[in-house]
């Protein structure tokens, strides 16, 4: 029952919901950023491409965590190549 008082509380509350897929390929992004790799990159892995669409992809770099991580610069840059992908 507490779901569904949940749920009346805050119809829409699914529209903003993160999966647990892009929580962990947000983590996964950090991690190996950290460790010296560049973003563009990382976002080629397998691991990344077999869990995001492109789409989940350019929600991933909307993430303040990543953001924070990574810097304007390189999430900006970044962004900008995906568009230029789903242009294509």
């Amino acid at each position: 029952m507490q779901s569904l008082a949940s749920l009346l509380r805050s119809p829409f509350s699914f529209l903003f919901a993160r999966s647990s897929a892009e929580d962990r390929v947000a983590a996964y992004v950090v991690r190996e950023h950290s460790r010296g790799r560049g973003l563009s990159e990382i976002l080629e892995d397998r691991y990344v491409q077999n869990r995001l669409t492109v789409e989940q992809q350019r929600r991933l770099l909307d993430r303040p965590e990543v953001v924070h991580a990574l810097g304007d610069d390189a999430v900006e840059q970044t962004r900008r190549e995906l568009e230029s992908l789903t242009r294509s």
